[in-house]
């Protein structure tokens, strides 16, 4: 996984990218008839209930506009909410107000979804050892809040992307002229290159489980698309070499059922790709 510094850094990218997209060389509207000097104070209002997530951002894009603002915090990151919650107070420069209530609103109902979800699923699998993981669909330019999402919903993060771990699937397999010499290919050039990744791969098929099996250095298989049977086989018959990971067919029906298979982790795409955003508003008081 990513540092928590890199993590910061794709932050600030995020907030820096958001502002120069929605403001440009100005938010004009407020520019016309609000005075410089003008003060104001508005309240984050819930407007449907669910899992409250990005309060923590929002401070850092209200501070990222204006270090002057202040913010007065009634729920945390994690809480459920209820229509007619009042998540936080934010005060200061009406302009500046306005110039991150987009930015905010966008990032907030957003992360607020995954999280609702995540936390969804997370709680399917009480009382089993299974995790759900998150994927990399995420949406370009805003992964990192939206793993950040994820964990506050109660899930964990799969890779952050291309560059922190290494996953050969079907492809990677199919161009290296099988899985025995992706595998193998792969831990050469980790060392040649004194790169210190761990390695998941993805089987289509118990054979393919069995032959991954004669390989060291497996961090975890991918165990993908099978059905509740050959996914309890596959698990016996990976037993403690490595982690195991069921993905495919995941849904609200079936994800209790591949917990229930012995697996060590479950991965959804589902978590950020198909969420509705969140209602909620900035509104004056």
């Amino acid at each position: 996984m990513i540092s928590e510094a890199q993590f910061q850094d794709e932050l600030r990218l995020i907030i820096e990218n958001a502002i120069r997209e929605d403001v440009g060389d100005g938010d004009h509207s407020s520019l016309a008839c609000i005075p410089a000097h003008a003060e104001g104070k508005a309240k984050l209002l819930v407007k449907e209930d669910g899992l409250i997530a990005g309060v923590e951002f929002a401070k850092m894009v209200f501070h990222y506009v204006d270090p002057a603002m202040k913010i007065e915090t009634f729920m945390e990151d994690g809480t459920p909410v209820k229509y007619g919650d009042v998540v936080f107070h934010v005060s200061g420069k009406s302009q500046s107000i306005l110039k991150s209530e987009r930015v905010v609103l966008n990032a907030m109902q957003r992360m607020s979804a995954i999280a609702t979800k995540t936390k969804f699923f997370a709680d399917l699998l009480e009382g089993t050892k299974t995790k759900i993981l998150d994927t990399r669909k995420t949406t370009p330019g805003i992964r990192a809040i939206e793993k950040w999402a994820v964990r506050i919903g109660g899930g964990e993060n799969h890779r952050f992307a291309l560059y922190d771990m290494v996953m050969l699937k079907d492809n990677h397999i199919d161009f290296a002229g099988g899985i025995t010499k992706a595998i193998a290919k792969t831990t050469d050039y980790l060392k040649e290159n004194n790169l210190d990744l761990k390695i998941i791969v993805e089987a289509r098929n118990l054979d393919e489980i069995k032959e991954i099996l004669k390989s060291d250095d497996i961090h975890r298989i991918l165990i993908d698309n099978f059905n509740f049977e050959d996914t309890k086989t596959a698990v016996a018959l990976i037993g403690d070499k490595c982690q195991t990971e069921s993905s495919g067919n995941i849904n609200e029906k079936t994800i209790r059922k591949y917990a229930e298979c012995g697996v060590d982790y479950i991965s959804s795409g589902a978590l950020t790709h198909s969420v509705y955003n969140l209602d909620l508003s900035l509104k004056a008081i």
